[in-house]
């Protein structure tokens, strides 16, 4: 497993705490993973990289302020929510997943770390009752059908993370969605970390 060392490089400036939080991710997710499989087994090889630092590119672009509220759509094992949660403690994150047993590795990571800016759910994004300031999401599924899960929950910006060439599939988001090009962004993660593993891979910034 690489070593958490690799977040502190692009990340100098974390408290002690969220430090020893960020070290806790690789043994607790190494543990859960041999009961529930949330990550691919081969890719455990690699977490702190494909995993942890790939949610954080959220947290360089991200504008999130103190008291605000994220939602992480199909948060799976709890990415990119948890390692932002440790990034931003004054954020509240809720993560939401249809699929219960990834929700329970989600309860018991943030319990084990002593997030208290987390609520696990079990649910499908579009029947939350509640709006929320930002929605985050890793690649759930083409952003035509994403947008629909989500409609009316937020009211600031979502960032999803996604790979390949977009300029299609924000096209036809765009005609399907009745939505205008100039909601959309799309921002190269190698801008932020110059990983050969983030070279098809982007952060799509779409506003409200």
């Amino acid at each position: 497993m690489i070593d958490a060392n690799l977040i502190f490089q692009y990340f100098p400036n974390l408290t002690e705490q969220q430090q020893a939080q960020i070290r806790q991710l690789g043994p607790l997710y190494q543990e859960w993973n041999s009961r529930i499989n949330v990550i691919s087994r081969k890719d455990m090889d690699s977490f702190y990289l494909h995993h942890v630092l790939h949610a954080l590119a959220l947290a360089v672009e991200a504008p999130f302020q103190d008291g605000d509220k994220v939602l992480d759509v199909g948060t799976g094992g709890g990415f990119p929510g948890i390692p932002l949660a440790i990034l931003f403690p004054n954020v509240q994150f809720t993560l939401c997943d249809s699929i219960g047993k990834k929700i329970k590795v989600v309860e018991a990571v943030s319990q084990a770390l002593g997030l208290t800016n987390v609520t696990p759910v079990w649910s499908r994004a579009e029947q939350l009752p509640e709006t929320y300031d930002y929605i985050v999401s890793r690649a759930v599924t083409e952003l035509k059908n994403f947008m629909p899960f989500v409609k009316g929950r937020w009211s600031k910006s979502i960032l999803y993370l996604k790979g390949g060439d977009l300029e299609t599939e924000i096209s036809d988001c765009i005609k399907t969605c009745r939505l205008q090009r100039k909601q959309f962004e799309c921002r190269e993660i190698t801008r932020l970390f110059p990983e050969p593993f983030f070279e098809e891979k982007k952060i799509v910034i779409i506003q409200n």
